[in-house]
């Protein structure tokens, strides 16, 4: 099994920044992809950005989201199993449930999620 640590989340003013840490422990296969996904009260949970072992990223391509891309930064510390969302430049839209999700050939894990609020 894989668990994940979900850190960083918070109250923030707009235009300020935030770091997000999701931590993956257990039985880790070396070839996974970790990521960030959210979720805003009344819509559907979204991908934000993902990153593979191999180091590759994949931001949220979507006609109606925000530019999360030159906004936000995924990376990952493979000698950790850690992944991080630099976020900076929040809006109030970012507002939501921020989810850590692990995913292998074989399991998909998501984490408990942690709130990011940005206020006016």
């Amino acid at each position: 099994q894989v668990q994940l640590v979900e850190s960083g989340g918070g109250l923030v003013q707009a235009g300020g920044s935030l770091r997000l840490t999701c931590a993956a422990s257990g039985q880790i296969f070396s070839i996974n992809s970790m990521g960030w996904y959210r979720q805003a009260p009344g819509k559907e949970r979204e991908l934000v950005a993902t990153i593979t072992s191999g180091g590759a990223t994949n931001y949220v391509n979507s006609d109606y989201a925000d530019s999360v891309k030159g906004r936000f930064t995924i990376s990952r510390d493979n000698a950790n199993n850690t992944v991080y969302l630099q976020m900076n430049s929040l809006k109030p839209e970012d507002t939501a449930v921020y989810y850590c999700n692990f995913r292998s050939r074989v399991l998909e894990v998501w984490g408990q999620g942690t709130l990011v609020t940005v206020s006016s």
